[in-house]
């Protein structure tokens, strides 16, 4: 899996956690291990043009993702799953900070960016929260990655609750 992490923000982050997160959330999709992935972090001001580019809706936001080879996870256990170009997925630490602080559990940014994270994989993979089942179904697998990462790293406390709408 190639996945590119790249700190535009002037923000310090934990890299190497958004990294591994990608990578164990694509691995639990399985997606081909030598699919393509970016990550970019970037400060309000470039997460606001973004925003309003793309969205058409004001001010900055959490999480941007942006398609490429459109990929799916397979659907049958003996599928080979397609390799290819993920895409973009954009995030914003001064948002994901005031998220994390605002959450009924608490956590940090970096909890926060692991979680945006998960939800910019999904959203890459075709999953969406705009109907309630949509919803339910996307926020049930991006917690349970989550949980399922966390655990694999040996950390404890609860997990982030979704904070992202």
């Amino acid at each position: 899996m190639s996945i590119d992490v790249n700190n535009e923000s002037g923000t310090e982050v934990d890299e190497q956690a958004i990294l591994d997160i990608a990578r164990y959330a694509l691995a639990r999709m399985r997606i081909h291990p030598l699919s393509e992935l970016s990550v970019i972090v970037v400060d309000t001001d470039a997460m606001e043009q973004l925003h309003i580019q793309w969205m058409d809706l004001p001010g900055p936001t959490d999480v941007m993702s942006f398609p490429m080879d459109e990929l799916r996870p397979p659907g049958k256990d003996d599928e080979e799953p397609p390799q290819g170009l993920l895409g973009d997925i954009v995030l914003c630490p001064e948002v994901a900070k005031k998220q994390g602080e605002d959450a009924p559990t608490q956590h940090s940014m970096d909890e926060e960016l692991q979680l945006l994270t998960v939800h910019g994989v999904l959203h890459l993979l075709g999953y969406d929260h705009e109907e309630p089942d949509e919803k339910a179904e996307m926020f049930g697998l991006q917690a349970a990655i989550v949980d399922g990462w966390r655990a694999e790293k040996g950390l404890t406390g609860p997990s982030p609750a979704p904070t992202v709408s």
